[in-house]
């Protein structure tokens, strides 16, 4: 059974309010769930969020994998660690230049296109000055 820790929507209409519970992750979202952690209010301001610190470490330590949104919370409160940032350098760094064995082949409509385009703009270059 694969559990995931994920949030069960219980608002009226219009008016969200998510209980964080632990479920199997094929149950639907508000379907059965195991046990509740606690619940998150976005419609308060500043939004309200309470829960069981403690039930939600041993839930992550026994391999449930929180949702997207359950892990933001959940590094917002700093129950988990937040996410390693993306570095840009290394990326580049590491990103090989692709060469093309043989140039493309530009067909004649586009060398025409491209001569028409540079023709209108040299005119309108020219009345631009005048």
């Amino acid at each position: 059974m694969a559990v995931v820790i994920r949030m069960m929507r219980a608002g009226a209409r219009k008016r969200p309010f998510y209980r964080i519970v632990v479920a199997d992750s094929r149950r639907q979202r508000d379907g059965r769930f195991v046990e509740i952690l606690g619940y998150y209010d976005p419609m308060a301001k500043p939004f309200a969020v309470k829960m069981d610190e403690d039930k939600v470490k041993s839930w992550i330590g026994q391999g449930a994998q929180p949702s997207t949104q359950a892990a933001s919370l959940f590094r917002r409160a700093g129950i988990i660690a937040a996410r390693p940032s993306k570095s840009t350098k290394k990326a580049a760094t590491t990103k090989a230049v692709v060469k093309r064995a043989r140039p493309r082949k530009v067909t004649e409509r586009k060398t025409r296109a491209k001569a028409a385009r540079a023709k209108k703009r040299s005119k309108v270059a020219a009345t631009a000055k005048a």
